[in-house]
């Protein structure tokens, strides 16, 4: 795999994109992993959901060829779902059967491109109904793979899609190096209740 692109718009979820990043990045700086890329409709600053700004270095039509797509999600997700411009970009990256993977609600977007279309996907449990009522075939874990399509739950889901699609593409030990390198050991501790309250997803009630 040679280069992963990481999609970013304005009012992007900063985690749904920096989790997936710090991941992928201490692939390529500690096991040889992808050459990783910012890109935007427009190249510069994005300003993200919650104030971040972050710089694009490529726009749709400079971008170079990728191997897979990150998708973040946010708020302003649903927007970008009704952009045709964006919407194209990211079919367009899953032609050839290369990799595409939302985060959040990010897997709205690619539903509006088409890709979720006969695939198992999963989403923020907010949303998990109105993915559901799409069509979606919906499995309630924190991430799911479907041939070159991945999704993940909310946010931080971002983090452990990533990690297993370095151990999916680069095999496991790979994969235990940016695990370790980024000190990504989560605690089992919960704080209340509120992942068994009724309407979450079946992983969170598991916990």
């Amino acid at each position: 795999m040679g280069r992963i692109g990481f999609l970013a718009f304005p009012g992007v979820e900063e985690l749904d994109l920096v989790g997936p990043w710090e991941m992928a990045t201490m692939w390529r700086d500690y096991a040889g992993g992808p050459e990783c890329l910012l890109v935007a409709q427009q190249k510069g600053p994005v300003r993200c959901a919650k104030g971040l700004a972050i710089l694009a270095e490529a726009d749709f039509a400079s971008c170079p060829p990728l191997d897979a797509l990150v998708v973040p999600g946010g708020f302003a997700a649903f927007d970008e779902a009704k952009n045709a411009t964006l919407v194209d970009f990211v079919r367009a990256a899953a032609r050839g059967g290369n990799d595409v993977l939302s985060v959040c609600s990010g897997s709205f977007i690619l539903l509006a491109a088409g890709l979720l279309e006969d695939r198992r996907a999963t989403t923020h449990w907010k949303v998990l109904g109105q993915l559901r009522e799409a069509g979606v075939e919906v499995v309630e874990d924190r991430f799911v793979r479907d041939g070159n399509i991945w999704s993940s739950g909310g946010v931080s889901a971002g983090m452990d899609l990533m990690l297993h699609f370095i151990a999916e593409t680069a095999g496991a030990e790979v994969a235990a190096a940016v695990q370790h390198n980024a000190e990504y050991y989560p605690t089992r501790r919960l704080y209340g209740r509120a992942h068994a309250a009724p309407g979450m997803p079946a992983y969170m009630k598991g916990l």
